[in-house]
């Protein structure tokens, strides 16, 4: 697959659809690869005039590792739950949204529709304020604004996804089809989810990347006051069962952003369900066409 270079960070991506569609990207949550985009949701998206991009986040995926020691992502999150100032981290959500426009530069795009799931719709943010010129619009999904007063994560959702992977590839495997079964909602799948599992497994499994991701996150802060100067078209999608950014993240961003439309979904949870595509799809094309 093809490589987009931010620096010295390597970044895998893969398109789909005409280039001369407008272009749709891609940026997936913490831990995630770019394959949680599924490839059937990706052709899907291009079936509906979109040329659409997907990339691995660095740390994730095949694109680059950071080098040295995994930051103490506890120490960070009590930092940041008093006050506290945060810790110097290897790199912050701004880098991340770094990492997307040299991927936009690589495929020579010089305006995209972004699109950003959970820690993705955190980056999609940070985008827009950072590179306002470089976005056509903003779709942020199961997502928050970084404040510490809103989606915060249910107990048992964010205890299942901090607690390690077991040893030995099955058993890792089977941890990851629990803990979507701890954060999705009500349309859990899983059979779809041991084989997108297996998949990611198979394609990269490198657990320690998560905790560079969690520290970018960490040490983002809130983005509350930031957003309220974006001034792009905004949709936001959020899901009412969603046990790991609770709705009120959802509702908040959407609060913060200017120029903003709320799809709210009651059988979403912190997932992507095959049986609620369509309905991604079109609120998105229709956001899109404006």
């Amino acid at each position: 697959m093809p490589q987009a270079i931010n620096q010295e960070t390597v970044l895998e991506y893969e398109t789909f659809g005409d280039p001369n569609n407008p272009t749709l990207l891609l940026v997936m949550g913490l831990g995630a690869q770019m394959t949680a985009w599924h490839a059937d949701f990706c052709r899907q998206l291009a079936a509906a005039n979109l040329h659409v991009v997907r990339f691995d986040n660095r740390d994730c995926g095949l694109s680059s590792k950071t080098p040295g020691d995994a930051p103490d992502v506890m120490a960070l999150y009590a930092a940041a739950s008093t006050g506290l100032p945060i810790p110097e981290v290897p790199y912050s959500l701004s880098d991340m949204a770094g990492d997307a426009v040299a991927v936009l530069d690589t495929v020579g795009v010089e305006k995209a529709h972004v699109a950003g799931a959970s820690m993705g719709g955190m980056i999609t943010q940070q985008m827009a304020i950072d590179h306002p010129d470089r976005v056509a619009s903003i779709i942020s999904i199961m997502s928050t604004t970084g404040s510490r007063d809103v989606g915060q994560a249910e107990p048992e959702a964010i205890g299942a996804l901090l607690t390690p992977p077991p040893p030995g590839r099955d058993a890792a495997i089977a941890r990851d089809v629990e803990v979507g079964r701890v954060i999705s909602g009500p349309l859990f799948n899983e059979e779809l989810a041991l084989a997108a599992a297996t998949a990611s497994h198979d394609r990269s499994f490198y657990p320690v990347g998560a905790a560079f991701q969690l520290a970018a996150i960490a040490a983002g802060g809130d983005r509350t006051e930031a957003l309220g100067s974006v001034q792009h078209r905004a949709l936001v999608i959020h899901g009412q069962a969603d046990p790991l950014i609770t709705p009120s993240g959802g509702e908040a961003t959407a609060a913060a952003l200017p120029n903003s439309t709320m799809l709210m979904l009651e059988e979403m949870g912190h997932d992507l369900p095959v049986p609620l595509w369509d309905t991604f799809v079109t609120a998105i094309g229709e956001h899109i066409a404006g």
